[in-house]
């Protein structure tokens, strides 16, 4: 099972993102921060969005609920101070192995009673870099329960590089694993969190959540990182571009 770890024990963050692909950390975030960035979206939501491109979000099948939101970082000044500061950066320099680049701030809103699932996949189908020193930091800032879609991941499936994908049919999740793996969700690491909480996953660490049909929305935000070094994989990149272009917006 992924026990907690404190966030500011690098060692022990460091060691088990490297040996399971997936860290769990408890109280990433202060209550009141978290009070402050729910704020912060709802305002970002009702006076920005509006005005945005189209591509700035993504819905669920009813056209109306948000999904997604994209590209914070370019939109909004608050999350992409956030998302450089200190803390955060040095924390995450280990796990990239060298200087963090700030690849995109988004949320996956998961609302209740609409949200829709994820299919299995794996990160860098999206990101395309090579080496893989590319990682998300997903916060909680809803509760995340048994019965609100949580994330699923296998551990220590980052060490087997990356498997086939297919074009996966949606909308904000435009690519998935071509075959599903074999392991029961007994077997998977279930992550659960309080708000504030937060879980970092490496970008080949294989995961996928269900759809949301409790009376409860499970909000995260996710910081996503590279390390410097990483470059763009052309026959990763072609196969992303197909399945965009196939599901736009991601």
């Amino acid at each position: 099972m992924n026990r907690y770890i404190p966030k500011n024990d690098h060692d022990a963050v460091l060691n088990n993102y490297q040996r399971d692909g997936v860290v769990r950390i408890r109280e990433f975030f202060s209550p009141e921060m978290i009070v402050e960035i729910q704020s912060e979206l709802e305002r970002y939501m009702r006076d920005d969005l509006p005005s945005l491109p189209p591509d700035a979000k993504t819905v669920e099948k009813d056209g109306v609920t948000i999904r997604n939101l994209w590209r914070l970082e370019l939109y909004n000044t608050y999350f992409k101070e956030l998302a450089e500061s200190d803390e955060i950066i040095s924390l995450v320099a280990k796990l990239v192995n060298g200087k963090p680049i700030l690849a995109g701030v988004e949320t996956f809103n998961k609302p209740a009673l609409v949200g829709s699932g994820v299919p299995y996949h794996q990160d860098n189908a999206y990101f395309c870099q090579t080496p893989p020193d590319m990682l998300t930091l997903w916060v909680a800032i809803d509760p995340v329960t048994a019965q609100n879609g949580p994330v699923y991941f296998i551990e220590e499936s980052h060490k087997a590089g990356m498997r086939p994908t297919k074009i996966s049919g949606v909308t904000g999740n435009s690519i998935g694993m071509a075959e599903q793996p074999n392991i029961p969700k007994t077997d998977q690491f279930c992550g659960l969190l309080n708000p504030g909480d937060a879980t970092i996953h490496h970008c080949e660490t294989v995961h996928h959540s269900d759809p949301n049909h409790s009376s409860n929305s499970r909000l995260g935000l996710l910081f996503v990182y590279r390390g410097e070094h990483t470059r763009i994989k052309k026959e990763l990149k072609e196969k992303y571009t197909n399945a965009v272009n196939s599901i736009p917006p991601a």
